[in-house]
């Protein structure tokens, strides 16, 4: 199951981990993804913290934690091929997040909220 952030991410939980990328809105308006610099694994964060930096043709753009944690993965292949952002973002994910609270999802919105707030 999907749910969506106001800051244009979507989570998806698999086990007890959320798998966390952003949006096709998100990245049509970055434009062309040019580099993508992502956390070490490992590392822990705390939920709102940019952890991940994106640069388009157009800006740069961060990236918070939707959730308190600690990174489990990242998706290094998206430092050699950022552009796959743009070919499929909901495929394209950033990194793997281990919540301090549990994969609770309750808060962020499902995809026909996120769909009227971006419309």
């Amino acid at each position: 199951m999907l749910k969506f952030t106001e800051d244009h991410e979507w989570l998806r939980a698999e086990g007890d981990e959320l798998i966390v990328g952003i949006t096709r809105h998100a990245s049509e308006q970055l434009g062309d993804v040019v580099f993508i610099e992502l956390p070490e694994e490992g590392r822990e964060v705390s939920a709102g913290e940019d952890i991940v930096v994106i640069e388009s043709v157009k800006a740069a753009s961060d990236i918070a934690a939707p959730v308190a944690g600690v990174i489990t993965a990242v998706n290094t292949a998206l430092a050699d091929a950022p552009g796959d952002v743009n070919a499929d973002p909901m495929a394209a994910w950033f990194f793997r997040i281990k919540p301090t609270d549990g994969t609770d999802l309750d808060g962020f919105m499902d995809e026909a909220a996120y769909n009227e707030m971006v419309s």
